[in-house]
């Protein structure tokens, strides 16, 4: 009764036009199998009337075609581009939504839209990788400075200040100019690269732990901790969870997050014990200082054991033995003796 008072209280035009939108999505979803014209006429009449209804009405428009299987790309993308509010169902439970049309909402719309992407039930190899790629491009966008020029002083004129002020000036502008430069240009394995664990990467790891799939787990934690997925599958190993809560700690995820991870991946750490969880007594004796240096301290001995080999010339001198193949002694006339009739070889 309430809502129908509600409904009374909008503007006619407002609620004509919310019936029609509400009508236009109920006659579509019954339609089973529908041709090429309709899915035509639907596109063409559902934009109009969803950007001329209420809040409410396309919220209920939305929901309800997030479980339909047969909207027309072109409309299930405009849905998916909406406000986070209006399209979150749509993005967590719609099977119109291509592997192309997901990269493109999560590369344009921002974090909301692709943390309700992680939230869907399946997602393919390539939507995880652009997911977890995500981070490395806003990185690079926000390190890169806008405008050069602003963060420099203002050049000095003959009249305010003398030459050799002029050459002081100029010498802490091109010390300025080469740390921006540097800066830009920041190696992968930067420390701030390290501690700057990202949204949508700490959804992936969340959504994996609760499926219990360890190895999407442990690729999203490599990409995380740049490093290679021996050693994510190392610290994974450790049954008592206390290598993988040290890096979640070092990497600085939210608590809540890091506690759900640890008891779902690893049962015994759910067991409540003085009133708190193994996990909680196990994160809070933790001290994040020192779970960064010790996760620092895993890469860089994962860098040197999984560094790029040097190319060695087949007949090098100094080429590595082969153990599939017959070792040969190279021996010098001299240092062969007859020996009825043969020769032996020291």
């Amino acid at each position: 009764m309430t809502n129908e008072f509600r409904d009374l209280e909008r503007p006619r035009a407002m609620r004509k036009k919310d019936v029609v939108l509400m009508a236009t999505v109920t006659s579509f979803e019954s339609l089973p199998y529908p041709s090429r014209s309709e899915l035509r006429q639907f596109a063409e009449l559902f934009a109009p009337l969803f950007s001329a209804s209420s809040e409410e009405a396309r919220r209920d428009a939305v929901a309800a075609l997030s479980q339909c299987k047969n909207i027309p790309p072109a409309v299930a993308f405009f849905i998916a581009s909406q406000p986070i509010a209006v399209a979150a169902p749509f993005l967590t439970a719609s099977t119109c939504l291509s592997d192309d049309a997901l990269i493109a909402i999560a590369r344009t719309q921002g974090e909301a839209h692709a943390r309700a992407i992680v939230r869907r039930e399946a997602l393919s190899p390539t939507v995880i990788d652009a997911l977890v790629g995500l981070r490395h491009d806003r990185t690079k966008r926000s390190d890169a400075p806008e405008n050069l020029e602003a963060l420099l002083p203002p050049r000095p004129t003959p009249e305010m200040i003398d030459e050799a002020e002029r050459n002081a000036r100029e010498e802490l502008l091109r010390s300025r100019i080469k740390a921006l430069a540097g800066h830009v240009a920041r190696p992968a394995d930067d420390r701030l690269g390290l501690r700057n664990l990202s949204a949508i990467q700490e959804a992936l790891l969340v959504r994996f732990a609760r499926n219990r799939e360890t190895g999407l787990f442990a690729t999203v934690l490599a990409d995380t901790l740049s490093a290679s997925h021996w050693l994510a599958e190392r610290i994974m190993l450790d049954i008592s969870g206390q290598q993988l809560a040290t890096t979640l700690k070092g990497l600085a995820m939210e608590t809540e997050d890091a506690l759900f991870i640890l008891q779902r991946l690893y049962d015994h750490l759910g067991v409540a014990q003085d009133g708190a969880t193994r996990a909680a007594a196990l994160w809070d004796a933790l001290d994040e200082d020192e779970c960064g240096k010790r996760v620092e301290a895993w890469r860089r001995a994962d860098s040197y054991t999984y560094a790029e080999p040097q190319h060695q010339p087949m007949f090098a001198d100094n080429r590595a033995e082969d153990s599939r193949q017959p070792r040969v002694i190279r021996t010098t006339a001299s240092a062969r003796k007859p020996l009825n009739g043969l020769y032996r070889v020291r």
